[in-house]
This record gives structure tokens, C-alpha cells and sequence, in this order.
């Protein structure tokens, strides 16, 4: 949910924010009885905690203790205290500790974010589920405070940090820009971390009885803070991704006997002797598709779009099973991949290695020349790829003299611009993000920042993927429609939301700043595509393309059969990559299950097991993230006191937020860094202005910028603006 966040200065007190003394008494006592926590207060126990000195304040306070007793929402006890009659309404969020004064609870139960002191979290910390409680509604200008009075679930207990060790005690700094608070160890708990050490603790205890701080154990060293394996291994940490398999899920995929029998290979239809090849990245170690080209006797062309067959060897159940639904995906940091499969399977038995025969199941097309599909098939095969392409040869069959498969792939070029271009016409959205990766030498250290260059080749291949998905989706959705006689199939979809209004309302406005207009009407997926064609190659085009993005909803796993929005698709699933992504193998299982006859499985299995990959799937990216911003600022380290071309990317109350024109990494230039004038944030107008020379800044104004500092452990650049 996109809410605005209205602007107030943090720390500042009631008095400071306008109130009167009158009301500033009101209102802390209104806080006070609200909580209803069971607690009764005398009249001097109020004095002393509302902090009232003078007599005025003190009658002040007694009227009104007078006319809530009158009006029954507090009442008097034997001794003269009083109790609260008012019934305490507690609303659920989750917390975003957005810095170390304040916090917001986002929740779907009141129209704005409650803001709450840290003081008032009760221990609660960034990401926790909470019960909060409503001590002053919002008003003209400021949004509704709250404290937290129950935690509901903890979001971690374990953190990533960098150990300080002293004589009598440690504190382990965390890296997590959300977590505001040192984390005692005492020296029993210390283990063999040295000093500057980057650690996993453990919370042994949310709060100490001396400090407010929490206090932990050390359970793991993972090396010098600031070197690559260490910080590499903390943002594994820190996402609670694994570092290594079981040594019983190891065992268990070497105890998956490797010969194809006769008799499997009866049961399945024979591509063998069809010409067949892959076609991936030239870092690729695991190829899980394949496609097969045919010309038909009446003109048409066999398009075979072939998947590894993981759900042949991966026995629904096992401990292997267990193991890939808990990493659900496979995970792509800079310099490495988490599987979610053991390498004898990822990199082996499933893997589509040229001049080997392997299992695979298949979507079958029969198209003509314009691209159009007469016939599919859905079912297992078994084939023989004859050749293992990178991108890049695959893309000089395209544009080169002839060679090996150069017409199977030109033709298969050619039938997939015209898919693509159909889609589009249909309402797809053209979204061609600016990707970047690492050159990176034998030890990790990023020698260069190159674009990943998009070219027809990876463009055929990703269509014929889409187009399998697609029909695979349709294919189990119209199955009550066909006729098979038992309704329709529970099945895994791939759903994707329209964008909701507020968040392209805001998108525009920011695509606005830079010139470019976004018409948010009916026929909003040809504006954007306009959009997006006018900025390529422009130097907004990287921040404009990521705030689209971010403006649309997040595509998730379900079993609704939802339309997905980006694709311009009425139904859509993921079945193309099953050695990497658990989805694709429940897809297949269940296909497979439908074909051979079976009963409807219904949701109660399948849907939870769509939330946790779509939870998993979000995970993964933001570890993706963070490991590519952690070689950003390693990158950049070596960079101090140069100055770059910088375009504006955001900002907020504190800073503005540059990206970097030539390497694409982002940074911030902090307000108070900017001396020649004092400036504000202005939230409305989403800009900056010099309060005495008037000039304002906007997200897409063009700046030179120098490097002035860098934080790996915090990930982050510190700019500062070269006057020119």
C-alpha cells in the first residue's frame, strides 16, 4: 500500500509542534488512560508524570480528570485513584524503523502510517509484527502517533554486524541500515571473534536490566569486515540464505542412479534425432531448456520448447523435496549462486548437456510463417541436444555469414519477433531495464561495471519461454471448457496486478520532473511503452525504467487464475525453469497429474506453498540487491576525490540521491553537505530549496559530483556537489 508520508520534523516535542500547554496536558493524559493497561493513577502520580509545576497546570489537570469521570471514560477508586474506562482498540502492523528517533507501523487497518518514538516500540524492531495503539489521531499536518503495546512475531533473531571488543564487554555493530541499536555480547559469549570481525550474534535477551540494549551470543565468524568472502557471507546472513547443502541432501542426490531405463524412455515422446540446442548465458553451468526446430511437409514449422524434467528425479516428499521448497529458488549474487538443487542435479542429471540424452518435458507448437500456433502438445520427452550456444554465437548465426543451425535459428529469430511484436500490440509492457554486472578478478574485487546488452538472441529465447508458460497456463485453465469432463484444475499461476493508482499518480509526476509525460488513462501499457521508448538511451533512462517498475504491482505465485498485467496475458505460469525456480516443478507435477487423468488436487497445499515461494522470491531479490550495491561501493572505494556526471534519483528530508552516469552505482549527497546555502526538502513539489539563494533541484537535474566517502559495511557512497 502506496501511503504519502505527511512531513514532521522527528523529536520534536508537542509544545515544540504548536500545541498549547493546555493541550499538551489533554492530550498526554488522554495517552495515558487510553492504554488502559490496568494500571490506576492518583492525582499526584499524573502531576509527576505529566510533569506540572505551576498551580494553573495542576487545576488545569484537576477539571479535567472531573469531566472524564463525568463523562464515565475514566472512574475513581476507594483510594482516590483513578482507572480508565475506555476500551483500548489495537491495530496491527509492521514496523519500519525509518531512523534512530522514530518509527512508522505500516498497516492495512488505518488510511495513514502511525508514527511511534522509538522510546514507544517497546523493544519491537524493524520488520516485527506489532499491536499498536493509537495515542493521538492525526491532524491537520500530522499524522496519528502510537505505542506499541504487544509484539506479535519477531521478524529475526539472529543479525550480521561488525564486533568492537573491549575488556569487560563487546558490542556487535549491525549492518542493517533499519536496526538502530548495538548489541551487547558478554566476553563468555565472544567465542574466537577478534576485533572488526564481521559475526553473526544471536539475541540471547531483547534487553538487558542495566541498558536498553539487547544482549547476544556470537555464533559464527565470518571473517575481516570489509573483505570480500566476509561480506559476501553477511548478506547471506543477513537474508538467512543457507551456505551450504546437508550433508544428507548431498547424499541423497548422489544416490539418484543416472542410467535412463528403455522403459522410461518407451513412455516418452523421442526428440533424439530432432535437430536440438541451448542457447544461455556464456557463464552458464546449468541449462534447464532447450528448443527443437522442424520444417512440416505443408509448410509449417515443429517448434519444440523442451524444460528439464526435475520432477522425474526430485521424488514429491523426500528430503530433497523439503530442502528445495525451503530455498524455493536459486539465488544470484555477484560472484556466486546459492541452487536451490545439489549440483548432481542442477548441474548433472537435469542439466540439458550437449550430446547427452536427458529427460525432458515438452511443449510442442506447430506454427506457420507469420508465427501463429495451429497445434500444441504438453507431455515428456527424452532428447539429444546437438549444441550448446552462448548468447553471443547464437547472435552471429543471426547477424553473420552462415554456420552451423544458422537457419534453424534465423527462422526461430523471425517467428519470435513476431510473437513479440503481437504481444505488444495485445498490451504488453516493454520494460528493458539497463541490467549491469561485475568484471571481477580471482579474488572478488570488481575491475569493471559492464552493461548486460540485450540482443535478439536473448530476445528469441525469452519469447518461446513466455509462449510455453502461456499456453501451459491456458491449457489447464480451459480444461472444464474442452470437455475432460471432471471441472476445473487447481493450478499454479503467475499473476501479475494492474498498477495501483496512487503509485502511478506518482510515478508520473516524477516522470514529470524529467520532461516525459505518462498518460495513466485507458490505454496506460501504450503510454508507458512511448515512455519508455522516448528515454532509451538517455541519461534518465536506468532511474526511469526502475521508478516504473516500482510503481507496478509485484508479480506473485497464486492459484487464481489472474491475468498477468506486465505480460498483457488473460493466464500465465512459470514452467520453463524448474532446476532453479520450485514453482516451475509443481507446475509440472500437476500438469503431468491432469494428463494422466487425475482428480483435481485443490488449493489447500498448493496455495500456501505459492505464498512461501513468492516470499522466498522477494528475498532473493533484495539479497540480489544488496550484493550487487556491496561491489558498487567496493567499486567505487577506489574512486575517492573524482568527480562524475551524475543525474538525480530521489531524495528525501536528509539527502539527495545521485546516480552516477558512467558506472550506474548510486549515492547520496546529505543536506548538510551542501554549503552553499541551507536547504529543505520540499515533499509537495519533491524537490530541494535553498532557503536565502532560492535554487531548487529535482529528480532528473543533471550534476557533477565527487566521491567523498564510502561505507562497505553500511553499503553506501557519500557524494558531495561540485559547484560549477
Amino acid at each position: 500500500m502506496n501511503r504519502k508520508r505527511r512531513r514532521t520534523k522527528p523529536g520534536k516535542s508537542l509544545h515544540q509542534q504548536g500545541l498549547s500547554r493546555t493541550k499538551r496536558i489533554k492530550t498526554k493524559l488522554h495517552e495515558i488512560f487510553a492504554v488502559n493497561d490496568g494500571d490506576a493513577y492518583s492525582y499526584q502520580a499524573l502531576v509527576r508524570e505529566l510533569r506540572l509545576f505551576d498551580k494553573k497546570s495542576k487545576d488545569y489537570l484537576k477539571n479535567l480528570l472531573f469531566k472524564l469521570e463525568n463523562e464515565e471514560k475514566i472512574h475513581r477508586l476507594s483510594d482516590g485513584s483513578f482507572l480508565s474506562n475506555m476500551e483500548s482498540k489495537y491495530i496491527e502492523g509492521t514496523v519500519d524503523h525509518v531512523n534512530p528517533n522514530f518509527a512508522y507501523i505500516v498497516t492495512s487497518e488505518n488510511e495513514d502510517d502511525i508514527r511511534v518514538r522509538t522510546t514507544d516500540l517497546n523493544f519491537a524492531i524493524h520488520g516485527d509484527v506489532v499491536n499498536v495503539l493509537i495515542i493521538r489521531a492525526a491532524g491537520r499536518g500530522f499524522r496519528p502517533w502510537g505505542r506499541v503495546v504487544r509484539l506479535l512475531k519477531r521478524n529475526r533473531e539472529e543479525f550480521v554486524g561488525r564486533v568492537e571488543i573491549s575488556e569487560n564487554f563487546s558490542f556487535v555493530v549491525p549492518d542493517s541500515r533499519n536496526i538502530h541499536f548495538d548489541i551487547m555480547v558478554y566476553p563468555e559469549r565472544i567465542g574466537k571473534a577478534t576485533s572488526n570481525d564481521k559475526v553473526l550474534v544471536k539475541i540471547d535477551r531483547w534487553h538487558d536490566t542495566k541498558n536498553r540494549s539487547p544482549v547476544g551470543t556470537i555464533t559464527e565468524i565470518l571473517g575481516k569486515a570489509g573483505e570480500n568472502e566476509a561480506e559476501i557471507h553477511a548478506i547471506m546472513a543477513e537474508f538467512g540464505l543457507p551456505f551450504r547443502f546437508p550433508k544428507k541432501i548431498e547424499k541423497a542426490a548422489h544416490a539418484i542412479p543416472d542410467l535412463i531405463t528403455e522403459k522410461e524412455i518407451s513412455k516418452r515422446r523421442d526428440f533424439r534425432n530432432t535437430t536440438t540446442f541451448t542457447i544461455d548465458p556464456d557463464d552458464a553451468k546449468d541449462f534447464d531448456d532447450a528448443l527443437s526446430f522442424k520444417e512440416l511437409e505443408n509448410g509449417r514449422y515443429e517448434v519444440g520448447v523442451h524444460i528439464a524434467d526435475v520432477s522425474y528425479y526430485l521424488e514429491e516428499g523426500s528430503a530433497l523435496d523439503r530442502e528445495a521448497i525451503e530455498r524455493a529458488t536459486s539465488v544470484y549474487l555477484v560472484d556466486r549462486t546459492i541452487p536451490m538443487l545439489p549440483e548432481r542435479l542442477s548441474n548433472g542429471l537435469c542439466s540439458l548437456r550437449p550430446n547427452e540424452e536427458k529427460l525432458t518435458f515438452s511443449v510442442v507448437f506447430e506454427m506457420d510463417k507469420e508465427g501463429n500456433v495451429h497445434r500444441k502438445w504438453f507431455g515428456r520427452t527424452i532428447i539429444k541436444s546437438m549444441r550448446r550456444f552462448t548468447y553471443e554465437e547464437a547472435q552471429e548465426r543471426i547477424e553473420g555469414p552462415e554456420a552451423d543451425f544458422s537457419n534453424e535459428i534465423r527462422t526461430l529469430n523471425r517467428l519470435a519477433k513476431q510473437l513479440r511484436e503481437r504481444r505488444f500490440r495485445q498490451g504488453a509492457v516493454n520494460f528493458e531495464t539497463v541490467e549491469v554486472k561485475f568484471r571481477l578478478d580471482e579474488r572478488g574485487t570488481p575491475l569493471e561495471v559492464v552493461p548486460k546488452i540485450r540482443k535478439d538472441a536473448h530476445k528469441m529465447i525469452e519469447e518461446f519461454m513466455l509462449l510455453a508458460n502461456k499456453e501451459v497456463a491456458v491449457y489447464i485453465f480451459k480444461w472444464k471448457e474442452r470437455g475432460k469432463g471432471d471441472g476445473s484444475k487447481t493450478f499454479v499461476y503467475r499473476v501479475h496486478d494492474d498498477p495501483d493508482p496512487e503509485k502511478l499518480s506518482t510515478f508520473a509526476s516524477f516522470a514529470a520532473k524529467f520532461g516525459r509525460k505518462l498518460d495513466s488513462g485507458e490505454d496506460l501499457s501504450k503510454s508507458l511503452n512511448k515512455l519508455m521508448e522516448e528515454i532509451e538511451g538517455r541519461p534518465e533512462q536506468n532511474i526511469l525504467e526502475y521508478m516504473a517498475i516500482r510503481s507496478m504491482a509485484k508479480a506473485e505465485y497464486t492459484t487464481k487464475p489472474e491475468k498477468h498485467f506486465g505480460l498483457a496475458f488473460d493466464h500465465y505460469t512459470h514452467f520453463t525453469s524448474p532446476i532453479r525456480r520450485y514453482p516451475d516443478i509443481m507446475a509440472h507435477r500437476l500438469l503431468w497429474h491432469y494428463l494422466q487423468k487425475g482428480k483435481d488436487v485443490g488449493s489447500d497445499e498448493y496455495g500456501p506453498l505459492c505464498v512461501h515461494s513468492s516470499e522466498r522470491e522477494k528475498r532473493a531479490a533484495d539479497a540480489e540487491r544488496a550484493s550487487v550495491k556491496y561491489k558498487q561501493v567496493e567499486f567505487m572505494q577506489n574512486m575517492l576525490g573524482q568527480e562524475f556526471d551524475g543525474i538525480v534519483s530521489g531524495m528525501t528530508d536528509w539527502g539527495i540521491f545521485v546516480e552516477i552516469t558512467e558506472t550506474k552505482c548510486e549515492g547520496m549527497i546529505r543536506l548538510t553537505d551542501l554549503d552553499d546555502d541551507f536547504y529543505e526538502f520540499d515533499e509537495k513539489q519533491l524537490c530541494v530549496i535553498g532557503r536565502n539563494n532560492k535554487r531548487m533541484i529535482t529528480p532528473g537535474d543533471a550534476i557533477k559530483v565527487l566521491i567523498a566517502r564510502t561505507d562497505i559495511e553500511r553499503r553506501t557512497i557519500d557524494l558531495k556537489m561540485v559547484y560549477e
